[in-house]
């Protein structure tokens, strides 16, 4: 069965985001820190995970302006769906993500979690926004 990880790249850090088994429900995983620039600690720590998980898809945000352009952010995400498509043989779903950091923001406010603990999870919660929409697009 098909299992999809749910990513949300940052400039310092990727939320990691995993579908349950039946690929209805998108959980926050982890968030992983890394240079800016240097894909390999990602690589190393998404091994574990696919591996672990048994993952089938990668579902990647990718960070459009308002006016539907595609600016840095989203350049980087492109950038990193290059780099995920040659180091693994898995397709790699690319999903509007305008206001998913703004989404969890607003929902981890209305969780009264205090700034500290956002800023610890906010990209994880962000994934999970983002392989939600996926999925729920994927199941109409």
């Amino acid at each position: 069965m098909d299992r999809y990880i749910g990513l949300d790249l940052g400039t310092k850090t990727l939320g990691v985001a995993i579908s349950d088994k039946s690929n209805t429900i998108a959980s926050p995983l982890k968030v992983l820190h890394w240079d800016g620039e240097n894909y390999s600690l990602l690589f190393k720590e998404l091994d574990c995970i696919i591996e672990l998980y048994d993952i089938s898809h990668f579902v990647l945000g990718l960070p459009k302006n308002m006016n539907n352009t595609l600016g840095f952010a989203a350049e980087r995400s492109l950038k990193f769906k290059e780099a995920l498509g040659k180091k693994y043989d898995k397709e790699v779903i690319l999903v509007d993500e305008r206001l998913s950091t703004v989404e969890a923001t607003n929902y981890l406010l209305a969780a009264d979690m205090s700034r500290k603990k956002r800023k610890q999870v906010i990209d994880g919660v962000a994934a999970s926004i983002i392989l939600d929409t996926y999925l729920k697009m994927k199941g109409e």
